[in-house]
């Protein structure tokens, strides 16, 4: 039986996290706006301000919750990540605020799972402090995120001194963060040859290592600089790192990368919910506030049409993200097959896009020229809807993916009509009770 049932005890963290989220991290987006300042370490005044914060959810036992029992976390399962998620999905530096900020949750994942208790001294603990940023360097500028395009090598090379090393030569395009990272994890092609998914392999990179080039920090919308962004088009040029700088086995990038993203998507789902929900306040507010034609807006059947299409779309999308938790969770705890939520966590990838666009742009659209102004938040969250789109992969992949899933299991039709064509099976209703229309 499904249940998202939850103790007391844990819906009063959340009753916590719901006050909190509002007051305190909303009002960090207000005095410190813009993309990706949040992980601007050496913003000393919002640093000073986001710390108390920091430890305030620490002793409440919320920092890092992405992490089970057996990396060093609490163990909450996904149902009560995504119920937390919800909420922190309200504000932009909420995530920063709980220690679950993108990409430096999956990385230090990816840290506490493979790498050596050298590598989670130097690299996971301040990362998990929050004292440190990280970035993730896969997608390339001619494949995207198509792994079977890549063509950043890592081979095997002597030093001077005759120790083994790695040397890493290529592009990488849209590195998040990279100009702010201590380390990087660059997804590089160790042998061509191999089959697709024991092609490449997963290397910690230092930020300081001689040869890596940023060319550009490409910006996007919301940025307030065009030629200052935050998604990095590196080159790394000969680039060389120690050999036991490899994460997980020769060859096995594609499991590691992929050991980041589950939990991740489900995440990203839950806080687009909670945005949805900020959108569907501020619409509801708009409603009832604002007059036209004689009358309060609310009043007119198309914008009470909005609202209800708008309610009910949450409502839907936020059960599909909940069960899709449940399954992650029932398969953690070995009661479901390994693999059982796959097709469930692409459905809130390809769900969580259109959920965003359209409940963002009808309350954007309720508020006029106010809506697509930047005196509201909602022109800046509206233009957003696409890079939900292509974070953890393109909406379109998992779509394709989700298709090929389901017609694996259909039986193609037995001759020449589809299963259900009726006389075919009226026939065969008659064959079955040849006296049933006998007067």
């Amino acid at each position: 039986m499904i249940d998202f049932s939850i103790e007391p005890e844990f819906q009063a963290k959340l009753d916590w996290m719901e006050t909190f989220v509002r007051e305190e991290c909303e009002t960090m987006d207000l005095l410190w706006p813009g993309n990706s300042v949040n992980f601007e370490t050496h913003r000393s005044d919002a640093r000073r301000h986001l710390k108390p914060l920091q430890e305030q959810v620490k002793a409440r036992g919320l920092w890092a919750c992405h992490l089970g029992p057996n990396l060093g976390g609490p163990g909450y399962g996904q149902v009560k990540l995504a119920l937390m998620n919800e909420i922190i999905g309200r504000s932009s530096w909420a995530p920063t605020v709980f220690g679950t900020a993108a990409p430096d949750t999956g990385n230090a994942e990816i840290l506490a799972m493979f790498g050596t208790a050298e590598q989670k001294e130097k690299y996971l603990q301040p990362l998990m402090d929050g004292d440190i940023v990280s970035c993730f360097s896969m997608t390339e500028p001619q494949g995207g995120a198509d792994p079977g395009e890549f063509t950043c090598r890592a081979t095997r090379v002597t030093n001077d001194s005759g120790e083994e090393e790695w040397e890493i030569e290529g592009e990488k395009w849209f590195s998040s963060n990279a100009k702010l990272a201590t380390f990087l994890l660059v997804m590089a092609v160790t042998d061509p040859a191999a089959p697709l998914t024991e092609r490449m392999s997963m290397f910690i990179v230092p930020a300081d290592t001689p040869g890596i080039r940023i060319l550009r920090n490409v910006a996007i919308v919301g940025d307030t600089d065009p030629e200052e962004g935050h998604h990095a088009h590196i080159h790394y040029d000969k680039v060389r790192i120690p050999a036991d700088h490899m994460l997980g086995e020769f060859g096995g990038g594609f499991k590691v990368a992929q050991a980041r993203l589950g939990g991740g998507r489900i995440h990203h789902a839950m806080r687009t919910v909670g945005k949805c929900q900020r959108a569907l306040e501020m619409m509801l507010e708009r409603a009832v506030s604002r007059r036209t034609r004689g009358k309060l807006l609310g009043d007119h059947q198309m914008v009470q049409s909005k609202i209800a299409d708008s309610i009910l779309e949450i409502e839907q999308f936020r059960l599909l993200v909940l069960k899709t938790a449940w399954i992650i969770d029932e398969v953690e705890a070995g009661r479901m097959p390994h693999g059982s939520a796959r097709k469930w966590i692409g459905m809130c990838k390809i769900g969580l896009v259109k959920l965003y666009h359209d409940v963002v742009g009808r309350s954007l659209e309720l508020h006029g020229s106010l809506g697509i102004s930047l005196d509201m938040p909602l022109a800046h969250w509206y233009a957003g809807h696409w890079s939900l789109a292509f974070a953890d992969g393109p909406t379109d992949v998992h779509k394709s993916q989700l298709a090929r899933a389901y017609m694996k299991t259909t039986t193609p039709a037995d001759g020449l009509f589809p299963t259900e064509y009726i006389p075919t099976r009226t026939a065969e209703a008659l064959r079955r009770y040849p006296n049933a229309r006998e007067a």
